[in-house]
């Protein structure tokens, strides 16, 4: 049983957890990328472009799904700014947002790894 054999309150632990808690917005925030992150397709997707960006017809043939599927999830990665774009003439081409994806996605691989 993942329970206390007794029932006693270290006010200390209790307070110094407080005292860093998240506020309701980072909380909510921090959910939502993890949601975002639990899916198969999207991993897939950021861990394509931890090394360099991709346009959709890339993702597309590397994921073996049509353009609207991967255009849907790369809607949702952008709405979390885990993915940013930048267009070049016809082309919209995808890349990780931020340093802090790459190292969330190694540091989660390094984990699984162990």
């Amino acid at each position: 049983m993942d329970r206390c054999e007794c029932r006693m309150i270290h006010q200390e632990r209790v307070d110094k957890a407080l005292k860093k808690g998240l506020s309701p917005l980072e909380v909510k925030e921090l959910a939502q990328v993890f949601k975002a992150i639990g899916d198969g397709t999207r991993i897939k997707i950021l861990w394509a472009l931890e090394d360099g960006e991709m346009c959709v017809c890339d993702l597309a043939c590397y994921l073996g799904l049509s353009e609207s599927a991967v255009s849907h999830q790369l809607r949702m990665l952008r709405q979390l700014h885990l993915v940013a774009n930048r267009r070049q003439g016809p082309i919209l081409y995808y890349r990780l947002n931020d340093g802090h994806i790459r190292q969330i996605m190694l540091v989660a691989l390094e984990h699984v790894q162990e």
